[in-house]
């Protein structure tokens, strides 16, 4: 009975929990950093400078921006960019 449990035993630490402390350290390190570096870019980025750059934009840009849904879309391109620039950088992930 033993040696039907034993590589399964082996198999559930080497695989699942390693796996599931590594990723949650992960997440707890990323759960820190990432309101650290908001805090530290929003010092640097005025609400009236973005403000005065949207409304410089003229309407028949707004109008292919509402179409193409550049305002759904554009944040999600632009978290993919920075999990892969952060993936790429990390040597046991990527």
């Amino acid at each position: 009975m033993q040696a039907l449990l034993w590589p399964i035993i082996t198999w559930l630490l080497q695989t699942v929990v390693i796996k599931f402390i590594v990723f949650s350290g992960l997440l707890v390190l990323l759960a820190f950093i990432v309101p650290v570096a908001v805090d530290y870019i929003t010092h640097f980025i005025s609400t009236e400078e973005l403000t005065s750059t949207f409304s410089a934009i003229p309407a028949g840009v707004w109008y292919f921006w509402d179409y193409f849904l550049i305002d759904f879309g554009l944040p999600y391109m632009i978290v993919a960019y920075i999990a892969r620039f952060l993936i790429r950088r990390l040597p046991f992930i990527g």
